[in-house]
């Protein structure tokens, strides 16, 4: 099977854990899950990512996810794993590599020149929905866990308020229009001064 990529629906699987317990994709719906495929239990590599993951756990449960680890190995094989090393998520025993299958992750690999059928070491972040939302084919351990944390943490930022864009954080405030100038008041017409007042006619002489 091809392996799915982000926007695919990521296919279903029901498994038992390290306990016993079965644990189903259908259960974990409205939280993000971070299933990571392993080769084998308690080799060097697997042994480095476990621990990675175990160490970031507590920020990845912050951040919303449930971890959870998938290998053929057996869950007798997964239990003495989980416990040695002190796990606190599901490692899931997927004997007949039928969910590595479906997500396209079993296939053909080399070892000193030999090849032959094996896990590829794959990680998938899938979504609320169901849907998966990153794929880390062929992973190398060093610096994954942190880039799958990093990736858990940004729909929370992108939640965030944006900034503003550089065109509103750039755009000048218009200047506020200019109040027109105050009439100015006309002076007070200048009385005009008062007509003198002719000198009384003086009486005719007798």
């Amino acid at each position: 099977m091809p392996m799915p990529q982000a926007g695919d629906k990521a296919p279903g699987f029901s498994l038992p854990d390290q306990s016993g317990a079965t644990v189903s994709l259908s259960q974990l719906k409205g939280r993000h899950v971070v299933l990571y495929f392993y080769p084998k239990d308690a080799t060097p590599g697997c042994t480095t990512e476990a621990c990675d993951f175990r160490d970031e756990h507590s920020a990845l449960v912050k951040a919303g996810a449930v971890v959870l680890g998938v290998s053929p190995d057996s869950t007798a094989s997964h239990q003495k794993f989980a416990t040695k090393q002190g796990l606190p998520f599901s490692l899931l025993a997927d004997p007949d590599h039928a969910v590595a299958d479906a997500y396209g992750v079993w296939g053909e690999k080399s070892l000193y020149g030999r090849k032959f059928m094996g896990l590829i070491r794959a990680t998938f972040l899938i979504g609320p929905d169901g849907k998966v939302l990153r794929v880390w084919p062929k992973v190398k351990v060093a610096g994954h866990v942190a880039e799958v944390l990093a990736s858990l943490q940004q729909p929370s930022a992108a939640a965030s308020p944006a900034p503003a864009s550089k065109a509103s954080a750039s755009a000048v405030k218009a200047p506020a229009a200019k109040k027109a100038p105050a009439a100015v008041a006309k002076p007070a017409a200048v009385k005009k001064p008062a007509a003198k007042k002719a000198p009384a006619r003086k009486g005719a002489r007798a």
